[in-house]
């Protein structure tokens, strides 16, 4: 990373801390006599969660906490509160990705096409997400560097982002796929075999990339040319940017883990389809994953297998796993529809609350900030309506960092709750205006 790339970076993530801090709440507001589940810690039957300055000053029930005297109290009697959820693999944000002039794009960032504005931000605060990882499409081998967001209200995608390395500028993993996505004509590659040898050629040009950069520490003039695609490459080997490799049947599966173990990268493996069949293996290999369930047949025939099981034999395994809504495929306000769907099938409560918070907030190494009520953690969390796992249940609020982002009270939020994936602004007599 040269000096001027650094020094911008550390502008950005300054510039999104004061941002931040801005619209963090001047006074702290207490959230008193609901339920609360801190996911980590007890479930507090009638609780009281403090926030102050984006962050959790307290949670316990109600006489072990004490109230500020100047706090702005909630009464959440009947309802429910728990974190915001954490989606760990999504496309909302209208952003995209590589192109067809290759089959491998670990230069490309999906950062620099997503549009903030976007009402698909709004769809997700209506069904509680909080933070997301943001991907590229799926179409190539490498698609490119997906974004870690928070669903901030804010104008620019840079008051957006969560920092996971302060001093590198990592806000993001690196998106790659196996399978059949990226089976094309030339240059993508036109076999399962050669997918895997394209991807294993470009690490080792990485690792060479690396220890010339290594060499010249002490003689900068043999330092070689920047490379935006190796460059991103060594920071997986070295551990700052987690890769997200897509992948669904059981045979993938193994050959995303021989890769990793192969080159000493992290990574979470995610759709994996066939999760129910390679259970132990995925549990053994110590790699996370992400998965999904959608009621809707169709799509690709290596998703033939897409089986609501697999959670709880993940469970079983000792395998540690989360779920993901791939939005659109399935629609982020129905988050929470996916671990009722595996409860159903026997995964425990226990996680199927952490599958959509701190499970997936250990995928994006955020779980210092997300993922569960915690003192110390952003003041990320949602207000429902009833049990999270209810069909009858909604989400009545969201909130970020302290600040209320969303409120189905609201009629500008409530439209966002309901109906298709878009939504029709304006007066009955169709005169259009912005958010």
């Amino acid at each position: 990373m040269n000096i001027r790339h650094r020094f911008f970076l550390i502008f950005v993530a300054f510039s999104a801390g004061i941002c931040a801090a801005a619209t963090a709440q001047d006074r702290p507001v207490a959230v008193t006599g609901a339920q609360i589940i801190t996911v980590t810690g007890e479930t507090h039957e009638s609780g009281v969660l403090v926030v102050h300055e984006g962050r959790i000053v307290a949670v316990g029930e109600a006489g072990d906490v004490a109230i500020p005297a100047d706090a702005g109290v909630i009464d959440a009697t009947g309802k429910v509160v728990m974190p915001g959820l954490v989606d760990p693999h999504s496309h909302i944000g209208e952003g995209d990705g590589g192109d067809r002039s290759a089959a491998l794009h670990p230069d490309v960032r999906i950062m620099d096409t997503i549009n903030p504005r976007s009402d698909s931000f709004r769809r997700a605060l209506a069904g509680g997400v909080t933070s997301v990882n943001v991907m590229p499409g799926s179409g190539h081998l490498i698609s490119g560097q997906t974004v870690y967001l928070k669903l901030r209200r804010v104008n620019t995608v840079e008051e957006m982002l969560i920092y996971v390395d302060e001093e590198s500028g990592i806000y993001g993993g690196l998106k790659l796929a196996n399978g059949t996505n990226p089976l094309r004509q030339p240059p993508f590659p036109g076999t399962r075999a050669k997918s895997a040898a394209m991807v294993r050629a470009l690490f080792i040009r990485a690792r060479e990339y690396q220890a010339r950069i290594r060499a010249a520490q002490d003689d900068p003039e043999r330092m070689p040319a920047r490379d935006l695609a190796l460059e991103t490459l060594v920071e997986v080997l070295e551990g700052k940017r987690i890769v997200h490799n897509h992948t669904h049947r059981h045979d993938d599966v193994l050959t995303a883990i021989r890769l990793a173990d192969e080159f000493g990268y992290r990574m979470v493996l995610h759709h994996v389809t066939d999760a129910w069949k390679v259970a132990d293996e995925i549990a053994a290999s110590g790699y996370p994953a992400s998965i999904i369930y959608i009621d809707s047949p169709g799509g690709k025939l290596e998703a033939i297998n897409l089986l609501p099981k697999s959670a709880p034999i993940l469970e079983k395994a000792g395998a540690d796993f989360g779920f993901h809504t791939d939005d659109p495929v399935t629609d982020s306000r129905l988050f929470l529809r996916s671990p009722a769907f595996g409860m159903r099938e026997g995964l425990s409560r226990q996680k199927a609350l952490e599958s959509v918070t701190i499970a997936n907030a250990r995928q994006m190494d955020i779980t210092g900030r997300a993922g569960s009520l915690e003192p110390g953690k952003d003041a990320d969390f949602i207000i429902l309506s009833g049990d999270p796992f209810s069909v009858y249940t909604r989400v009545e609020q969201t909130w970020i960092e302290g600040v209320k982002v969303w409120d189905i009270d609201d009629p500008e939020d409530r439209k966002y709750a309901t109906g298709g994936y878009k939504v029709i602004r304006g007066s009955a007599h169709g005169h259009h205006h912005d958010h």
